[in-house]
């Protein structure tokens, strides 16, 4: 298969460096100094599954030059998902698709809205890593997977193909679980409330879970994203909760968001498509969610200023 990695960040950088690695056709869509490195020098990955280095790879900023492709890996940051596919339309074929790995669970339906439900699938992926410096990825905890499926989880060629492609990509697990969207959701439970938090305290996950007045807020979110799933018929195990609160407990204790990191620092962050959409997909299946909605009315200011719609020192 030839795949095309639309965001080279910690995410798309990791996978599609592995991918890469394992000698499948790679084309990365990157930007400014970032590409600028790549182009130049190729790709560094330091991991804790193992360091490498790829001398020279495939990147472009204008996906007219990266040919057509059988797969495009959405990697950007979730808000970036409607622009990315409205410029990936050059790469695209005739059975070609699209496989989102953002943090969230809307994106499949904003790709779908654009390039048509056909062209998308489910996915979601888990580590922690970022960019190091231009060309240069840095993957620090959770052992990388990926997982995507059909988002009415019938089997297909396409899926089982491209399961077999990351197959070959070093130290990556890879899943097509039975049911993509309550995969996608599970994953939900364990990102937006840990995030929303870690943003608001600014503290790592290590304060967070040991600190009796922020687990609690943190279960509550989760418990709020998990009452929103199941009243809008996704079919989340009971202990869900519990397994969430569980993986929170096992992570470095150094450990920060990328949410987290991007409020923090004063960038544009997933806050709409995270805490935002708990609130927007709460109101529509009738659940309310007070503490999501604290999180979200909380960090709002500083989204908004990170966006230049509003001005405070």
């Amino acid at each position: 298969m030839r795949i095309a990695v639309y965001g080279a960040g910690g995410v798309g950088g990791y996978f599609g460096g592995r991918l890469a690695q394992a000698g499948v056709d790679v084309v990365f869509i990157a930007r400014g100094r970032h590409l600028e490195a790549m182009q130049s020098r190729g790709l560094k990955v330091e991991s804790i599954s193992g360091d490498f280095e790829l001398d020279s790879v495939n990147a472009t900023d204008d996906p007219a030059k990266a040919g057509e492709v059988d797969v495009v890996i959405a990697a950007t940051k979730a808000w970036q998902v409607e622009d990315a596919a409205r410029a990936m339309g050059p790469m695209l074929g005739e059975h070609s698709f699209v496989v989102p790995l953002q943090n969230g669970v809307e994106a499949p339906e904003i790709l779908a809205r654009v390039l048509g439900h056909e062209r998308v699938v489910g996915g979601l992926c888990g580590l922690l890593s970022y960019i190091a410096g231009p060309g240069h990825i840095r993957h620090t905890a959770t052992p990388p997977f990926i997982k995507f499926g059909e988002l009415d989880n019938r089997p297909s060629d396409r899926i089982k193909k491209l399961r077999q492609t990351f197959e070959r990509a070093e130290g990556v697990r890879v899943e097509v679980p039975a049911d993509i969207q309550a995969a996608m959701w599970t994953k939900f439970l364990f990102i937006a409330g840990w995030g929303a938090v870690g943003a608001v305290t600014r503290a790592p996950v290590g304060v967070l879970r040991s600190r009796l007045e922020t687990r609690e807020m943190m279960r509550l979110a989760i418990e709020e994203i998990y009452a929103v799933a199941k009243a809008r018929g996704v079919a989340l195990e009971p202990d869900a909760v519990d397994k969430t609160v569980k993986g929170i407990d096992v992570l470095s204790e150094n450990g920060t968001a990328s949410m987290q990191r991007d409020i923090i620092s004063g960038r544009p962050s997933e806050l709409e498509m995270q805490t935002g959409a708990v609130l927007r997909l709460g109101q529509e299946a009738g659940v309310d969610t007070p503490v999501n909605r604290f999180l979200y009315h909380s960090l709002l200011p500083m989204e908004l200023k990170a966006r230049g719609e509003i001005s405070f020192d």
